[in-house]
C-alpha cells in the first residue's frame, strides 16, 4: 500500500524543514514503508519464536510477564528521518536494502518484573542462553551485521535492555517493573515523540515518573518488610521447638 507524503508528515507532526534536513527523497523513504510492510509478517513471526524458545516459561526466565510486537511502518519511517537528522553521518547510508541492519528494534520484546531488583535473576538467563561476546557488539551498524542466521547472541552489552541477533534480524528486549510500564506507555501516548518539546506535557510526564519510581520503591519496601517478619516468626518458632 502507497503512503502519502503530506499525509505521513501530519500524522507524525514532523515538519517540513525536518523532512529536508533528513536528505532523504520521499521515494526511497517509500521503498523503505513498502518492502517492511511485505517483511513484518516474518518478523512477527520471529518475534513469536523468540518468545516460544526463551521467555514462555517465565519462571525460567526470572520475569513476571511479557509481549511483543512489531514496528509500525510509519513509525519506521519517522524513526528513520529522526535519526538522519539527528545523526546524519551514522545513517547516511540507509536505504531499503539494509534499512533491518540500522534501525534494531523492528521486533520488540518488554519483560515485567514485579519487583525491580528481580531484573538481576533475567540478566543471568539470558546471558547464559544467548552468546554474550563483546567482540561481537555492534558499533558499525553495516561491517559488524552478522548475514549467519542461525548465529545468535547478544548484539549490544546488556542494560535495561538489550539487542539480541536471533534469526538474521535484531531483536531488542526491554525490561521494566509493572509500575514503569504503565508510566511509559502514558508517556509515549501522550508525549513522545510528537510532543516532547512541549513544556507542560514534559512537567506532567517528569512527575508521572517520579511517582512510578516511588511505587517501586514502597512494593521492594514492602517485600523487605515481609522477608524480616518471615524470618523473625522462623526464628520464634524455632525457639519454642527447642523448649
Amino acid at each position: 500500500m502507497m503512503i502519502d507524503r503530506d499525509e505521513f508528515l501530519k500524522s507524525y507532526n514532523i515538519e517540513q524543514e525536518d523532512f529536508e534536513a533528513a536528505d532523504m527523497p520521499w521515494e526511497e523513504l517509500a521503498a523503505i514503508y513498502e518492502d517492511y510492510q511485505a517483511m513484518e509478517g516474518k518478523l512477527r513471526n520471529i518475534g513469536k519464536d523468540f518468545v516460544y524458545d526463551y521467555l514462555y516459561d517465565i519462571e525460567r526466565a526470572g520475569i513476571h510477564s511479557y509481549r511483543y510486537r512489531t514496528k509500525d511502518p510509519g513509525h519506521l519511517l519517522e524513526k528513520v528521518i529522526r535519526k538522519r537528522v539527528e545523526h546524519f553521518e551514522r545513517f547516511k547510508d540507509i536505504n531499503r536494502t539494509n534499512y533491518h541492519k540500522y534501525v534494531t528494534d523492528l521486533i520488540g520484546i518488554r519483560v515485567f518484573f514485579l519487583y525491580r531488583e528481580d531484573w538481576i535473576h533475567f540478566h543471568n538467563y539470558i546471558t547464559s542462553v544467548f552468546e554474550n561476546d563483546p567482540r561481537l557488539y555492534v558499533r558499525d551498524r553495516i561491517q559488524d551485521f552478522d548475514g549467519d542466521s542461525r548465529h545468535y547472541y547478544i548484539a549490544e552489552r546488556p542494560k535495561v535492555y538489550r539487542r539480541i541477533k536471533y534469526k538474521g534480524y535484531y531483536v531488542e528486549i526491554q525490561g521494566r517493573t509493572l509500575f514503569e510500564e504503565g508510566w511509559s506507555e502514558i508517556d509515549y501516548d501522550i508525549v513522545y515523540p510528537y510532543f516532547k518539546d512541549d513544556e507542560m506535557l514534559k512537567d506532567f510526564s517528569t512527575l508521572l515518573n517520579r511517582l512510578s519510581g516511588m511505587a517501586d520503591e514502597m512494593s521492594s519496601y514492602f517485600r523487605r518488610m515481609k522477608g524480616t517478619k518471615e524470618a523473625w516468626e522462623r526464628k520464634i518458632e524455632e525457639s519454642r521447638d527447642r523448649e
